[in-house]
């Protein structure tokens, strides 16, 4: 990374302001209007004046369904509308009020109201100053501007003397003077050049024909010892301090998308994506924030301080778990779409396959070394003259005959569109988006341009309408020349990245739709662009298939339209390492579909690290290798045995464990759970984990440690101490709790068994997930201390949205008593009585049931349908023995029972009993 391409807080003018705001903040001059106050129909209105300037505001509080809080704050009569359409990309809608409150008090000093199905939170609004207290079960848990940061800039004329300068940095005057004095101009004319109203960074010039309009507020989470999220940043997943304190960061958080590849670790610079959400956890609480807002955002975590331009619109979770934020969260802002089943297998991709016969004999390759893989991807090279919806007939001849090619084989191509255009009249795209005048505007109204790949290239502007409905329409099969159904995109370099910009991206004061700024939008102007590609993939087919589309930006409300990844990594250990936090936070904040590329972008890895890359990519949600154009090839099977080997177990544990994968991204797309999960939302009262980001869970039910320094043969995992672990391979119960070493050979990753899970798998070996889908079931069922474990399996037909309709299979196993019932999940769910799934799949069956952490052997098992209790069948197992799932012939647990061949459909219910 070049550091000096990047602006720090110092060198940008309003986090200057705000931070020295904070600095010498004593107490708030914000306060209530009393005789203004209002209460109806679960909103809380009213008026706020700033002493200092009389300047008036008009806040709202909105108590919503579910244990959420709105709070709204904006000028009351700006010269000018602010910003506020940041809810119409990450709402999926309107968020619906809650009449269940009470109104407990309104007097002179604060307003109290309880709310809630039992009143058991409460909204305390304090006057004067202005402060908001949310409190659950009589404690607070979120306090907003408890240290009196709040603060709006606001909106003015340039030319209006006393009003030029910044709020926090206004010139006190008597309001009858008819003149200003000589030190009061002079002192205005500091702060008209201390880039209130013009500010250049590398010789780069943002003209500001608003001024400064940005806003800080503090938020404390009172009690809460640790904070969570805000990616993207390459740092720890608990958030370091960032003023003072043992191991402070010296710069705020940033939130700002940018292209800064190869980027540091352990630092708090802006990233890829952002998303402004942060989640406090302490022993029997967990709550949250989301700051909707899209401009550039600077977090300091000692206070808490945000700032940004826009109106305040913020909401606050009240949990009071983690399972609850993430129902909120996902509520107001979408859950994460299902996939197709193909996007959750292993993808391979470089910057740049050559041509067509080297597609051809690296899709061969996989075959001939018995390596399962799904996509196949192409980067810009594969374009004529990297004009996008084009390709290079030099290189790839016939691109509909490759396509196909690798589609009779199960699997797909991805190819790469990116948001800029070349700006060539004879290029179609461009000249189509021109005339249509929906590209981005400079601040003298005549489109905008840069450099990025093709050379000098324009951009279109995603948040106007028209512009999304083009683009939609542009992946039509006759649109897209020589595209097919077999056919993926993947969204690079929409951060924006502009190469002769500003920090690498698009100068702030370019007109969008309706006249906004881009300061006021940019941090969604990627998910907009990935939003329109989605809708593309969805609608070039009748019926509709879902869409594959990776996003390298990110923003709220992008879980809905695909997976992101964490951008250019480099070839290290550290980067290895890094990948689980980022992921982690990532995932807690509402974007569970994503991934880092494997083996690193940049560099070259030795056969160790890229085995340990493998393995630990293999457990993380988006599970794919890619690398530089300047890099050596290094596709799985090039580094020779026992490497080889070691990849090819890494990449078939993903394909083995794919349907419990694949229940994981239906469960997240309803309740919003994140896939890979923090240890402390599996334990969230064992203060141990609060702070853990090197081992995690998959699920509820595989532990994973990733090893992540070169050398390493053995680890510490944390095992909890009320809980049941067994060896994943070995079945093995695991031996002590709290920090206990393992051993890590070469050949695997540790993983555990949580005792009380029951995890579905497919155990015979195939070219790509479409060759498994007719495939028996293995179900590994992990008892826990009283003997019992539950799970479930969802499957259906893995493209299509008739899902929706209620044609899939949705089951939940259950053991208890000694017995295993596999029932149908009905849980809320549409059911269609004339299931096309089930009836297309009656077929499908358990091969093999292991029950693991039996406390001894039955003399006999018998099985049958609920609906057939009188046929009942005498069932054949074995007890220890050997378990072969891709790693090694490995000598099982006698604490084990092997069930073969049980005859049991899938889609029916039926149960097994264990007879003494």
């Amino acid at each position: 990374v070049k550091r000096q391409d990047f602006r720090t807080c110092a060198q940008t003018s309003f986090c200057r302001r705000n931070r020295a705001y904070a600095d010498k903040a004593a107490s708030s001059p914000y306060n209530v209007i009393e005789d203004t106050i209002k209460i109806e129909d679960g909103v809380i209105s009213g008026e706020l004046i700033n002493s200092e300037n009389k300047i008036y505001f008009i806040f709202e509080i909105h108590l919503l369904i579910n244990n959420v809080v709105r709070i709204r704050v904006n000028e009351k009569s700006p010269l000018k509308p602010r910003y506020d359409r940041v809810k119409d990309w990450s709402l999926i809608q309107e968020p619906i009020i809650t009449l269940e409150y009470t109104e407990n008090t309104v007097k002179d000093g604060f307003t109290s109201i309880s709310f809630g199905i039992d009143r058991n939170h409460k909204v305390i609004i304090h006057h004067a100053p202005f402060r908001v207290e949310l409190l659950d079960n009589d404690l607070p848990v979120i306090t907003f501007n408890d240290r009196g940061f709040f603060n709006i800039e606001h909106l003015r004329k340039k030319d209006d003397p006393v009003n030029s300068q910044p709020d926090n940095l206004v010139i006190q005057s008597d309001d009858s003077a008819d003149l200003i004095s000589e030190e009061i101009q002079e002192n205005i004319k500091e702060k008209q050049e201390d880039g209130s109203w013009e500010e250049t960074f590398n010789g780069k010039k943002d003209s500001k024909p608003n001024g400064p309009e940005s806003i800080g507020l503090d938020i404390s989470f009172p009690g809460f010892g640790h904070v969570y999220g805000i990616p993207e940043h390459a740092t720890s997943f608990s958030l370091k301090e960032t003023r003072g304190g043992q191991g402070a960061y010296d710069e705020p958080y940033r939130l700002y998308n940018l292209d800064v590849f190869e980027y540091e670790l352990d630092n708090p610079m802006a990233l890829y994506g952002s998303i402004p959400f942060m989640m406090a956890h302490r022993k029997g609480a967990t709550v949250a924030v989301l700051w909707l807002n899209s401009a550039e955002t600077w977090i300091d975590v000692v206070k808490s301080k945000e700032d940004k331009s826009g109106i305040i619109d913020v909401f606050a979770f009240l949990g009071p778990t983690t399972s609850d934020i993430f129902k909120q969260y996902g509520s107001l802002t979408g859950f994460t779409a299902l996939p197709q089943s193909f996007a959750i297998g292993y993808h391979q991709c470089r910057w740049n396959y050559l041509n067509q016969l080297d597609v051809a004999e690296v899709d061969a390759g996989f075959d001939k070394h018995d390596i399962p893989y799904d996509v196949i991807w192409l980067d810009i090279e594969h374009t004529d003259n990297k004009k996008y919806f084009t390709w290079d007939k030099t290189k790839f001849t016939d691109p509909e005959k490759m396509q196909r090619d690798i589609g009779r084989k199960g699997r797909k191509m991805v190819t790469i569109v990116d948001p800029h255009f070349k700006k060539d009249d004879n290029y179609y795209v461009y000249k189509e988006a021109k005339d249509l005048d929906i590209l981005t505007k400079d601040n003298n109204d005549q489109v905008y341009d840069g450099w990025c790949w093709p050379g000098n290239s324009v951009w279109t502007d995603w948040t106007n309408p028209k512009a999304q409905d083009w683009w939609a329409k542009k992946f039509a099969f006759d649109q897209y020349k020589e595209s097919t159904e077999f056919l993926f995109i993947w969204n690079d370099m929409n951060e924006p990245s502009v190469f002769t910009g500003p920090e690498i991206t698009m100068h702030k004061d370019v007109i969008h739709y309706e006249g906004w700024e881009h300061r006021n939008i940019h941090n969604l102007f990627g998910m907009a662009f990935h939003a329109a590609t989605a809708q593309g993939l969805i609608n070039r087919t009748i019926p509709h298939r879902r869409p594959f589309v990776l996003s390298r930006a990110f923003f709220v409300g992008s879980q809905r339209f695909g997976a992101i990844w964490t951008g250019d990594n480099s070839v290290s250990w550290d980067h290895l390492a890094i990948s689980s936090p980022m992921l982690l936070t990532i995932g807690i904040s509402g974007l569970p579909f994503s991934g880092a590329d494997v083996g690193g972008f940049f560099g070259n890895p030795d056969p160790e690290l890229l085995v340990r890359w493998y393995q630990t990519g293999a457990f993380q949600p988006f599970f794919r290798a890619h690398a530089h154009i300047d890099t050596k090839r290094r596709e799985p099977w090039l580094f020779g045995e026992p490497h080889t080997s070691y990849i090819r177990d890494a990449i078939r544990q993903r394909y083995i464990l794919l349907p419990f994968w694949y229940t994981l991204f239906q469960e997240a797309s309803t309740d919003g759970m994140p896939i890979i999960r923090p240890m402390f939302v599996i334990f969230p009262n064992e203060e141990e984990t609060f702070s853990m980001e090197d081992q995690y869970f998959v699920g509820n039910s595989l532990l994973v440690k990733p090893i992540t320094s070169q050398g390493q043969t053995s680890t510490e995992i944390y095992f909890s101490r009320n809980e049941v672990f067994y060896d994943y391979y070995t079945f093995k119960k695991v031996k002590g709790s709290g920090k206990v070493k393992v051993i890590a050979p070469i050949n695997k990753i540790p993983v555990f068994l949580r005792g009380g899970s029951i995890i579905p798998r497919r155990q015979r070996f195939r070219r790509s997930s479409l060759s498994m889908r007719s495939d028996p079931f293995t179900l590994l069922v992990a008892l826990d201390k009283k003997g019992e474990a539950t799970g479930s399996l969802y499957l259906d037909d893995g493209e299509t949205y008739e899902y929706q309709k209620g044609h899939f299979i949705h089951r939940k196993f259950n053991f208890t008593s000694r017995k295993l019932l596999s029932t149908s999940f009905i849980d809320g769910q549409i059911i269609d009585k004339e299931n096309n799934y089930i009836k297309s799949n009656q077929d499908l069956r358990v091969e093999r049931i292991i029950i693991v952490g039996i406390d001894r052997a039955p003399k006999k098992i018998i099985g049958y349908y609920n609906d057939l209790t009188d046929d009942k069948k005498e069932l054949e197992f074995s007890s220890g023995g050997t378990n072969y799932i891709g790693i090694n012939i490995e000598e099982i647990s006698k604490d084990v029972v092997i069930i073969r061949d049980p005859k049991l459909f899938i889609s029916k219910d039926w149960t097994i009993e264990f007879v003494n």
